[in-house]
């Protein structure tokens, strides 16, 4: 039985605020984005990123529209300074988009950040120091005035060193640490003496981030400590007012948007909430709050998915399969009167036309908005105990199936079910398994061989060639390409008969021994050891929302069930043309 919380521990004391305004308030307007997930989520990885996976999430970032970026701690980390001396040296850094890279109240470190970003066009200087009766108490042993002068005096020296390089424009930010936990008063008076000691102005704004480094209290408590900053700051007008909520009760993106509503100016969080311990405020679900209210959040998840696999790739880290907007199943019905009350919801916004409101029972937002598509809205459950298409290809053939692929193949096995009626078996699954993916009757081109090379490009690196025999419509074609990799060449070597794709994820998977899948196997009775799972999008330039479709490999080489997957994934996708073909293999 837990602790009787009475005996342990206290609620957090309200905030003296009665005539209280952000109750009546609602968001019109989205703030300044500033994405942690360089710095605060690449700080909370088991692995930290590589400066491979550091430049991929950067880009990203940029594409969806950041314009102020938290790019490192490059006093506490090699690896983030030269990071940062590398998005600078290498001109990485767009002209409308400014980086911010963390330092604790320390004169070296402070030092040592500001010569990471030298040279940097526009750079915000984000400095911390705790102010909480925790830390002051208990970690540091510091009264206030010495917390206060601790604050103060690293403002000026980062003052002073930033006037020795007037080429850059600097920004100062503060944040009191826990600021959730610290006394209002001693928060205002520490924040007031950062704005005088830089000289803030409307012109030159300081930003006060007012973090809840520790969440702990409800959203509504967070709101009232936001409103009373706001009212009581002086400068007010001199002050970006920015937000950085964490998750440790599970309330991080609510006390964001009343924080908003009360009065705040800017937000910082990761993508996903991927911050320390529970997270920080998850940006995508934030701005996707917004744009379901009719709000423009200044950020582009139209392609979701793209952004969803990046983050996977670079954090290591899977998305929840019901993570709001994102997760695999969110737009995902199977319970049987979801789905008729979905079905009647499409019928009527059809006949509602292009311009009317989303009106679609259980789904707040058109999945085609963020690139989604409508194909697995309304299937076959494949979590339904030993009925379940997931279950039986894994129980009786060995094949487990990334959930994605699950998602796209109960969509055929619920056009099965429709066309033909009736209960399905594991071996008419099976069946439907094969020819959908591995044995397809109707596929344009057909996989043959393949030939490996290997021959020194530039910087001594070797370059991966391929060469693959392939039938198309019957006819022998043979293909060639070059890359880093056997799967990349194979997509450079399928460009020569027209074809693009880019490769959203791939998994390769050892297929479980079992009697049924021992009895699929190849003519010369040895089990395929290998599954090989790629999900592809067309890159020949069509608008192609939610159009990614799984290709699937089988055999005892990798390398051959990926070419194979591959091969499969483009005839899944459709994009040979038929006239193509035969001038190709004329």
């Amino acid at each position: 039985m837990l602790t009787h919380p009475a005996t342990k521990y206290r609620a957090f004391p309200p905030v003296n605020l009665p005539d209280r305004q952000w109750p009546s308030r609602t968001i019109t307007a989205a703030p300044i984005w500033m994405s942690t997930d360089l710095r605060d989520g690449n700080q909370s990885l088991f692995e930290p990123m590589n400066a491979e996976r550091k430049m991929r999430m950067f880009r990203t970032l940029c594409q969806v529209g950041f314009k102020e970026i938290e790019v490192g701690f490059p006093s506490a980390s090699q690896t983030d300074f030269d990071f940062v001396r590398l998005l600078i040296e290498g001109g990485h850094v767009p002209e409308d988009v400014t980086i911010e890279a963390l330092t604790q109240s320390r004169d070296p470190l402070i030092e040592r950040t500001i010569e990471s970003l030298r040279g940097a066009r526009r750079a915000i200087v984000h400095v911390y120091n705790a102010t909480a009766p925790v830390f002051r108490e208990v970690v540091f042993g510091m009264s206030k005035d010495e917390v206060k002068e601790l604050a103060v005096s690293a403002v000026r020296t980062i003052k002073r060193l930033t006037a020795q390089q007037p080429e850059t424009e600097w920004i100062l930010q503060y944040s009191p640490e826990v600021f959730t936990s610290t006394e209002l008063e001693f928060a205002c008076e520490v924040c007031d003496a950062i704005t005088a000691e830089w000289g803030a102005t409307p012109a030159n704004k300081v930003i006060l981030n007012l973090p809840a480094t520790v969440e702990v209290s409800t959203p509504n408590i967070y709101a009232d400590q936001i409103e009373w900053m706001h009212r009581n700051l002086a400068r007010r007008d001199s002050v970006v007012l920015s937000l950085h909520p964490h998750n440790d009760r599970g309330s991080g993106v609510a006390a964001a948007e009343l924080g908003i509503m009360a009065g705040a100016d800017r937000v910082e969080g990761c993508l996903f909430g991927n911050g320390e311990r529970t997270g920080n405020v998850d940006i995508v679900t934030l701005a996707l709050n917004m744009y379901t209210q009719g709000v423009a959040p200044g950020l582009d998840f139209s392609d979701i998915n793209a952004v969803a696999r990046t983050v996977e790739h670079c954090n290591q880290l899977p998305i929840h399969p019901r993570h709001p907007y994102v997760g695999d199943l969110v737009f995902t019905a199977f319970s049987g009167s979801h789905q008729d009350a979905i079905k009647k919801g499409f019928a009527a916004q059809t006949a509602a036309g292009p311009d009317g409101l989303w009106n679609v029972p259980y789904m707040p937002i058109d999945p085609a908005d963020l690139g989604r598509s409508y194909d697995s809205v309304i299937r076959v459950n494949s979590q339904s105990g030993k009925g379940g298409v997931a279950y039986l290809m894994e129980a009786e053939f060995g094949v487990v199936m990334p959930r994605r692929l699950q998602v796209e193949f109960s969509a055929e096995v619920q056009n099965y079910t429709d066309t033909h009626g009736g209960e399905m078996t594991a071996q008419n699954i099976w069946d439907l398994f094969d020819a959908t993916y591995l044995n397809n009757p109707e596929a344009q081109v057909r996989y043959v061989e393949h030939h490996l090379f290997e021959h020194p490009g530039q910087a001594g690196k070797h370059v991966q060639g391929i060469r693959i025999g392939v039938e198309v419509n019957g006819q022998a074609m043979l293909l060639s390409g070059e890359g880093n990799g056997p799967i990349d060449a194979a997509v450079h070597a399928l460009q020569g008969m027209g074809v693009k794709v880019q490769v959203r994820s791939f998994e390769e998977r050892s297929t479980i021994s079992t009697d049924t899948a021992r009895s699929q196997s190849s003519a010369d009775g040895a089990a395929a050891q290998a599954c090989a799972f790629l999900e592809l999008v067309s890159a020949n330039g069509e608008a192609v929302k939610g159009g990614e479709r799984f290709g699937v490999g089988m055999d005892t080489n990798i390398v051959t069930a990926s070419i194979q997957a591959l091969i499969s994934g483009v005839n899944r996708l459709g994009l040979v043309r038929a006239e193509l073909l035969e001038t190709e293999a004329a």
